[in-house]
């Protein structure tokens, strides 16, 4: 989905509706901001795993996530 929206004279931003909608943002959600080469990245704040997402700079799945059980459990 692509929108189009435009920067205030105070540098903020409108979401449009339709992904307002569709991604459940409602008023005082929080929202990562994240910088890619040239790309501004807005997510909505869903738990640790953005966090993790954004610390590691990886994406979490569920190898990740059973590897990393496999290595807690091995160190014990």
């Amino acid at each position: 989905m692509i929108e189009e929206t435009k920067i205030t004279r105070n540098y903020q931003i409108t979401i449009p509706a339709s992904i307002r909608r569709k991604l459940g943002l409602k008023v005082g959600d929080t929202l990562i901001v994240r910088l890619e080469g040239d790309r501004i990245i807005l997510e909505p704040k869903r738990g640790s795993i953005t966090e993790i997402k954004i610390r590691l700079g990886r994406r979490i799945d569920w190898r990740y996530v059973e590897e990393t059980i496999r290595e807690v459990i091995e160190k014990r």
